[in-house]
């Protein structure tokens, strides 16, 4: 079984190192079995930085290396220029090289961005929250404002998360979000809500190409076994990283 995946579009970048974590591969036992990567569940804090190790030296770097957030649903997008964690903020952007900038999943969409002309990188973590308050568009803004980022220079993925089909809202969540990303069933008189779409149309108002992105096939529901669905598994289970950074000289 595979400890991540590498996105694709991403594959021809050796400046670049970029992947989302699946649940195989660690040390972490049930509920969380196995490459459990979260620090805010009940896991062992021993079993989650096994795992983070493990990750991270199969993308050749140190755990320490790392930086994160923790994640909040909201909008707020973090300049790093170092490894280490902070609070509050749904996405990261970074152009220091060494530093591996990570989001963490269970259902919400992680989008990863690379402008390779300012050698500049983002994590992004779209909830529904964050989707619908635009999170996506302003990270490319701050990336303009701090690196001199055109959309239209970059590359991104639109992660593993929760698919359509099974993501099943009432009307106060369907009512943040035009209707060309939401379906409404009557028999159920529930919406129906499409985070990647949503997420991918975000990039394309930012000025990226349809064939500079990336879409995953893949959904935490449907591919239970291959990922952690908070939904699925009842609010207990384990989380992802999807991650993205620039090689250095030490990486």
């Amino acid at each position: 079984m595979i400890l991540f995946r590498t996105p694709a579009i991403f594959t021809l970048r050796p400046e670049l190192v970029a992947a989302e974590s699946t649940r195989h591969g660690g040390v972490s036992p049930a509920p969380y079995q196995s490459l459990n990567l979260g620090k805010n569940t009940a896991d062992a804090p021993a079993n989650t930085a096994e795992n983070r190790r493990r990750f991270c030296a199969a993308l050749g770097f140190a755990s320490d290396a790392l930086a994160w957030s923790k994640q909040v649903h909201g909008a707020e997008v973090r300049l790093v220029n170092a490894p280490g964690g902070a609070e509050g903020f749904d996405a990261l952007v970074t152009q220091t090289p060494g530093v591996l900038l990570s989001v963490s999943v269970a259902d919400c969409t992680p989008v990863l961005v690379f402008d390779p002309v300012h050698r500049a990188v983002a994590a992004i973590h779209a909830g529904w929250r964050g989707a619908a308050a635009g999170i996506i568009g302003k990270t490319l803004r701050v990336m303009a404002e701090q690196f001199g980022t055109h959309g239209a220079d970059c590359l991104a993925y639109v992660g593993t998360c929760i698919d359509e089909c099974s993501f099943e809202v009432g009307s106060e969540v369907a009512t943040e979000f035009d209707p060309s990303f939401k379906r409404y069933d009557p028999e159920r008189n529930k919406f129906f809500i499409d985070l990647k779409k949503n997420c991918a149309a975000q990039l394309l108002a930012a000025g990226l190409a349809t064939e500079h992105i990336e879409v995953s096939p893949f959904s935490t529901v449907l591919h239970n076994d291959d990922y952690f669905s908070h939904r699925k598994e009842g609010g207990i289970t384990g989380r992802m990283l999807a991650v993205i950074g620039l090689r250095s000289q030490q990486s």
